[in-house]
């Protein structure tokens, strides 16, 4: 049976993965919108890869498409 970690161990864990996200954050303040909107697009074209993908995100997509028609109604903005 494994023991349990120490309040110690717990700290540095803590500490190690919150140095990990500061750098993770800075990293991505750091990559140029270029590049960004490159990585969205092999995002999005490897929903293919994944089958049944596209039909969940379409119907995600209606759904928010009639929010945003909701919300259009409700505060009388046109197209």
């Amino acid at each position: 049976m494994k023991s349990l970690i120490t309040k110690k161990e717990a700290r540095e864990f803590k500490r190690r993965w919150k140095a990990v996200n500061e750098f993770e954050i800075q990293e991505l303040r750091k990559t140029p919108p270029a590049k960004k909107l490159l990585q969205l697009s092999a995002l999005m074209a490897s929903v293919k890869a994944f089958p049944g993908w596209d039909e969940a995100l379409s119907a995600e997509d209606d759904e928010a498409r009639n929010r945003w028609n909701r919300l259009r109604e409700a505060y009388n903005v046109s197209k």
